[in-house]
């Protein structure tokens, strides 16, 4: 079983390859007259010869061969391509499912979608499908009163050439997508599972592609670098200095410590005695006041009896000993 999906999985890429190398070939000859086949006037275009129409007026169709409202306007189409030799313009048709890159490059989302251009300036129809429609936009020049699509919009603008790309792209997933689950039977949760770690693996890839990248267009600056001898020399001195910075002011507060007490000590006795001597002074004057103030008191009181100027003179007496 194994031997037999590796056949077909060659035969795949076989198939791309054949694909990418031939297809601008293929897109060529369709564009002829085939025997047995009625000759087409519509100009069909696709990845290789798309440039075409940025030279003179073309009237390009994008259309997808299962989109209703694109087989209703196929026979209009014909009989206005035969009218363009009359009308002096082109007239072509993309099939969206088979150019992918085409659709992006143009930003076709709506099916049929009609754009006229005219030397490389491109404008969006959006008028009726019918041929009278058709003739009257390009005989009476209505084109003139469209605004054409903005230049960075424009399919021959840098940014549309990297949305073709991404179209591109996207029609190659669904190829890969339609093998794995019609040729190979694979489930369609699986298929999704695949494509999921694809991408993952995919941005690790690249993120890691951007940081070597920035590593080596700016390179980071180390934050340690080799000292030199003198740098060296100086930071030991400076340590050194350090040191015995703390040492030189723990001597030096010693020091003074000692002379401070040596200072202090008759200085303390001497104001201790003149505090206490002063003290002493502020209590005696402190008492004769208050004995003066008691000998006023008294002699302003009359004596009523000679028992009180006894008790008062024992009481003076007993002052002057106590002040004594």
């Amino acid at each position: 079983m194994a031997p037999g999906r590796w056949r077909q999985g060659r035969r795949f890429l076989r198939a791309l390859l054949l694909a990418a190398l031939l297809g601008p070939a293929a897109c060529l000859s369709s564009s002829f007259y085939s025997p047995g086949e009625p000759q087409s006037s519509v100009r069909v275009l696709c990845g290789s010869n798309w440039s075409l129409v940025l030279q003179g007026q073309w009237m390009l169709e994008f259309y997808a061969p299962w989109c209703p409202a694109c087989q209703q306007i196929e026979a209009t189409w014909e009989s206005f391509a035969k009218e363009s030799e009359h009308l002096g313009i082109t007239v072509g048709k993309v099939d969206v499912t088979q150019e992918p890159g085409l659709s992006g490059r143009f930003f076709v989302t709506t099916l049929p979608t009609i754009y006229h251009a005219n030397d490389g300036v491109f404008r969006r129809y959006r008028g009726s499908r019918t041929l009278e429609d058709l003739q009257g936009y390009i005989l009476e020049r209505k084109w003139e009163a469209v605004e054409p699509v903005a230049g960075w919009k424009s399919p021959s603008s840098i940014m549309m050439h990297g949305m073709a790309g991404l179209f591109h792209f996207s029609g190659w997933i669904r190829q890969i997508h339609n093998y794995l689950t019609g040729t190979l039977g694979v489930h369609v949760w699986v298929s999704y599972a695949i494509f999921i770690l694809a991408t993952l693996l995919i941005g690790l890839l690249l993120g890691l592609i951007l940081v070597l990248i920035s590593d080596c267009l700016c390179p980071s600056k180390s934050k340690y670098r080799a000292e030199t001898p003198e740098e060296a020399i100086s930071k030991e001195n400076a340590e050194n200095a350090a040191l015995e910075e703390p040492q030189d002011d723990a001597e030096l507060s010693a020091d003074d410590a000692e002379e401070a007490a040596h200072d202090k000590d008759p200085s303390d006795g001497e104001d201790a005695a003149n505090s206490s001597a002063e003290e002493s002074e502020e209590d005696l004057a402190l008492g004769k006041e208050s004995g003066e103030e008691e000998m006023e008191d008294l002699s302003e009181q009359p004596l009523a009896e000679p028992e009180t100027e006894s008790t008062v003179r024992q009481r003076r007496s007993q002052e002057a000993e106590k002040e004594l």
